[in-house]
């Protein structure tokens, strides 16, 4: 099992080895290069793709447990794709392992997501060493889900706070395309109000059943 940093920490991608020790496993490619983040909220599928086309996006990520959207069906995974490929841009869905609603009720405190218990899972941990290897091969790599302000997804209070700790940079492109640090969206989160001796534990705005319906991030 992949052993993540509490929130809040920096890890290099490589341990360190003991001294007078020769080290066995090979050093880590590093990611020089940010994650980022969308929500398509307000936005047309043209207004999306021409964000992600002006920071230069090759791959969009689809982190939603289930992609489908009722009001926006554009914005259901089937189309979603085609629209991204005609404009030369891959989509790959992750939101069996990084999805914000997973269907193991371990993951969940009185009805609501719970991110520390899903940080903690085998299936989250394996998504985001997929992720980290993404990125290692140079794409530029871009996290989907459907709310428009960071601070209110899991892609900020759940996979924000694990790159982050993993010492990843992390672009999130808020609701007006403005590029945001995670520690910018946390404090917009928390009204500033976290310290460095601060490890916060954040859940999803609203209740869910363990199996969430079409259209939730």
């Amino acid at each position: 099992m992949i052993e993540f940093p509490l929130p809040g920490a920096h890890l290099s991608t490589a341990k360190m080895s003991d001294p007078g020790k020769e080290s066995t496993a090979p050093a880590l490619e590093p990611v020089s290069h940010p994650l980022f983040t969308i929500g398509y909220g307000n936005r047309s599928l043209e207004q999306l793709i021409a964000v992600l086309q002006a920071n230069r996006i090759t791959r969009l990520i689809d982190v939603r447990t289930a992609p489908y959207s009722r009001f926006k069906p554009e914005f259901s995974r089937d189309a979603l794709q085609a629209a991204l490929q005609r404009h030369g841009i891959d989509y790959l869905f992750m939101g069996d392992t990084l999805g914000g609603q997973p269907d193991c009720p371990d993951c969940y405190t009185e009805g609501k997501a719970d991110y520390a218990k899903i940080r903690s899972q085998t299936f989250y941990q394996n998504g985001i060493e997929h992720l980290r290897n993404l990125l290692r091969a140079s794409r530029r790599c871009a996290l989907m889900c459907s709310e428009g302000r960071p601070e209110q997804c899991h892609r900020s209070k759940l996979i924000g706070e694990t790159i982050h700790a993993l010492g990843i940079p992390i672009c999130h492109l808020d609701e007006d395309n403005q590029p945001r640090s995670q520690t910018q969206i946390i404090d917009r989160l928390t009204g500033g109000q976290l310290n460095l001796f601060d490890t916060p534990s954040f859940t999803s705005r609203k209740r869910y059943l363990a199996k969430p319906g079409k259209g939730q991030p």
